[in-house]
């Protein structure tokens, strides 16, 4: 299934690297050797939400390293950019990425960028090895205090 969003040949992107992915269960590999993922946020490093013109971002302050990731496939630690949502208008689909062909309400994205590496995102956002982004799938349920805080603040934030 192709994604709402792809429908025309034209706008699918080229690569094998791309967006959307389809992650097909039966073709993962469990990897013994993978080390844990380990994430460490310092809430005050959030800047600000801003509008992007069809989205919302909620950045942060990248200048140090009190906000990152470390371990998992990464060779360095990473540092937490910015996190946005990717959502549809009915609940059916959303995510942009999809498991086994199925799409989920929404989908989260928490950027980080390799400030070992580069000296600023924008470089490292040109190389292969520069961002490493989390993806979290969500779904319909009860009332999350976290996500509602955010839902609660976004009426505020008008213009792009």
């Amino acid at each position: 299934a192709v994604h709402p969003l792809w429908q025309s040949p034209l706008t699918i992107p080229g690569g094998t690297r791309q967006s959307p992915i389809n992650i097909q269960w039966r073709d993962s590999v469990y990897d013994p050797f993978l080390k844990p993922l380990r994430i460490s946020y310092d809430p005050t490093t959030c800047l600000h939400i801003w509008n992007n013109g069809y989205s919302f971002l909620v950045e942060f302050d990248d200048s140090t390293d009190r906000s990152i990731i470390v371990g998992g496939p990464l060779e360095n630690q990473y540092r937490l950019k910015q996190f946005h949502f990717h959502w549809g208008a009915i609940n059916d689909w959303g995510s942009e990425h999809t498991v086994d062909s199925k799409f989920y309400p929404a989908e989260l994205h928490l950027v980080h960028w390799n400030a070992v590496e580069y000296p600023s995102f924008e470089e490292a956002v040109m190389e292969g090895n520069g961002l490493a982004v989390i993806g979290v799938f969500l779904k319909l349920g009860a009332r999350h205090e976290g996500l509602q805080t955010l839902v609660d603040a976004l009426p505020a934030v008008r213009h792009k």
